[in-house]
This record gives structure tokens, sequence and C-alpha cells, in this order.
């Protein structure tokens, strides 16, 4: 489960930003609304570990993320957070299968080709395993992001802006794909965007 409590984070005097607490159980998705300039991306990065916060606190299952050292809180992170970016990141010189193995690596776990191989064939791109991302398109690409996030079956996915490039029928395909990975691992699933095409799609959902 994750919970959040209080958290506040300032760029500056005159940037301060704090945020509703959340509960976000095993299995259930929340939506994360704002526009531009309401701390969306900032939300995202102390809930990914990325940035810590100036007060509160975010706990994933008993652990309270904002006591780990630097060092805790990377193998923290990959070890039990899963994050799918807007635009993909890959490797660029490793093939879509160790693009996969590397989030097991990043995680101090043994590689598993067996699990990257599975992902692959319910997410609709195993024929693409030996490629290079690059010979991809946007959308193969954005299913790989979502087998990666997978790949260490983390306590929390969390998928930022997925459907801000991606019509209708497309958009419906992801929120799909997201949720019914997220039930399979039993992890909470945090979606952040300003789409609001998503609002009847998630029951949860915080506006910022």
């Amino acid at each position: 489960m994750l919970t959040t409590r209080q958290l506040t984070f300032s760029y500056s005097p005159a940037k301060r930003f704090a945020f509703p607490d959340l509960n976000c159980a095993d299995r259930e998705a929340l939506l994360i609304l704002g526009r531009s300039g309401t701390g969306k991306t900032t939300f995202l990065h102390l809930l990914a570990l990325l940035l810590k916060p100036e007060t509160g606190s975010v706990t994933i299952n008993t652990t309270d993320l904002t006591k780990l050292s630097p060092a805790e809180t990377a193998a923290f992170r990959a070890q039990h957070v899963g994050i799918i970016y807007q635009k993909p990141h890959f490797v660029s010189s490793l093939s879509v299968i160790d693009n996969l193995l590397l989030a097991n690596y990043l995680a101090q776990k043994p590689q598993d080709k067996s699990r990257a191989r599975q992902l692959a064939e319910q997410l609709g791109f195993a024929e693409h395993l030996s490629k290079k991302t690059s010979q991809l398109s946007l959308g193969e690409q954005q299913r790989v992001s979502i087998a990666r996030a997978m790949m260490n079956q983390p306590n929390m996915i969390l998928a930022d802006e997925p459907t801000s490039s991606l019509d209708d029928v497309n958009t419906e395909k992801v929120i799909a794909l997201l949720r019914q990975q997220s039930e399979q691992i039993g992890a909470s699933l945090v979606v952040v965007t300003h789409d609001q095409r998503l609002k009847d799609a998630f029951a949860n959902r915080v506006e910022l």
C-alpha cells in the first residue's frame, strides 16, 4: 500500500507546493489530475523517490521512504517502484530484451529472461525482442516501457502522462494494460496526468 502524509516541497520561497494525503491499496488504481503548474510532476517525483520532500512522509507497505539514506532510496526504488515515463528512455545500443533485463540488473536481481518473454507476449511485442528500441513504433516503445516497469514485480507503478499523445482508442488500450498488469502483480497503480479523458476510467481521483 502507498500512503502519503502532509507532503510539501519548495523550489523557492515563492514556489511551494502542499500536496493532499493519499491512500492507494494493493491492486488499486488512483488518478492524479492537474493542469500545468499545479505540481503534478513534482508530486510524481516525490512518489518515485526522485525528490525528497521538505516535510511529510511517503510510505510503501511499512517503509517510510523519507527516512532512507540516498543509497537505500536508490535500492528501494529499483526493487519496489516501476516508473513509466511520458517519453520512453532506453539504452539505444541494447536490444529490446536487454533493455528489459536492465531493470533486473539495476535492482541487483537475477536476469529473468522468462519473465521478459512472458511480458512481451502479454503486451504484444514478443516478435521484436531482438530488435533495437529505435526500430519500434511509438506504441510498441510504450508497451516495452510498461513491461520494463513490471520486470521486478514492484509494489507501486507510477505512470507519467501515459496517454497524452494517444488517440481515444489507444488511450483505452494503454489504461486497460496498466490496470491489468498492476492487478496481476498486486501493485498500487498511480497515473499522473492532465488528460481529462481518463476521469471516467478511475473511480479514485485526486485533482491538484
